[in-house]
């Protein structure tokens, strides 16, 4: 079994961005869905809400394939959505602000880029019971993870999951988007004066553009 993540992110975007992720999230699910030949499994490990209700900051997606075709299609599934996400919709949210294009950004990396951004000998972990809304129990055995890095006291908690393994391998992922994020922070900072002038280039050459009211496909990179 081989794994891809995908993670959407509305970044320091308004409300509307957020609105675009959710919406992003719903296509790449749909896409899923409707082509089962493709043999990909998808799966949200985790949402981070955004201020409105339905509305998201970021979504972390993971990808599984088994056979050669299948990893073959996951990859070019996975590089078709890594990118600028463009979206063109007349916001609900202030219905008479003139801006009409939302931006959300789609990454991406698999586990040979895990190994790259940390150790996983630095990893410890410890077992908890899964417990949901309301106290509703999920899972009475202690399949849940607590993932902490000890060099840096991150710390994620994965219990999605009915196996402890699959749960581990998944906090692993999270641990792995979390130094993900971080680094490509850092080179923000570190770049401050291309920052601007990045961000509008990307915007300016957007892998899809999307209807904000049908979720219609508008326009792919490549004319594809």
């Amino acid at each position: 079994m081989e794994t891809i993540l995908l993670n959407i992110s509305a970044g320091s975007g308004p409300e509307e961005c957020a609105k675009m992720a959710a919406l992003t999230l719903q296509v790449i699910q749909r896409e899923i869905q409707d082509k089962p030949e493709l043999g990909i499994k998808m799966s949200v490990l985790e949402t981070c809400p955004a201020y409105e209700k339905g509305n998201i900051r970021s979504a972390l997606l993971k990808l599984e394939a088994s056979t050669n075709i299948a990893k073959h299609n996951m990859k070019e599934f996975a590089l078709s959505w890594t990118g600028v996400i463009q979206w063109i919709w007349q916001s609900t949210i202030r219905p008479h602000h003139k801006r009409k294009n939302w931006f959300v950004q789609v990454s991406s990396f698999s586990e040979a880029a895990q190994d790259s951004l940390f150790s996983a000998a630095d990893v410890r972990f410890k077992s908890a019971k899964a417990s949901g809304p309301g106290g509703q129990h999920i899972n009475k055995t202690e399949t849940a993870v607590r993932a902490v890095h000890v060099p840096t006291g991150k710390t994620v908690i994965a219990k999605s999951e009915r196996s402890q393994l699959i749960n581990k391998r998944d906090a692993l992922k999270r641990l792995a988007s979390i130094f993900l994020e971080e680094s490509k922070g850092k080179q923000k900072k570190s770049q401050a004066d291309l920052r601007h002038s990045h961000w509008e280039l990307e915007r300016g050459n957007p892998i899809r553009v999307y209807d904000g009211e049908t979720l219609k496909l508008i326009r792919k990179k490549n004319g594809k």
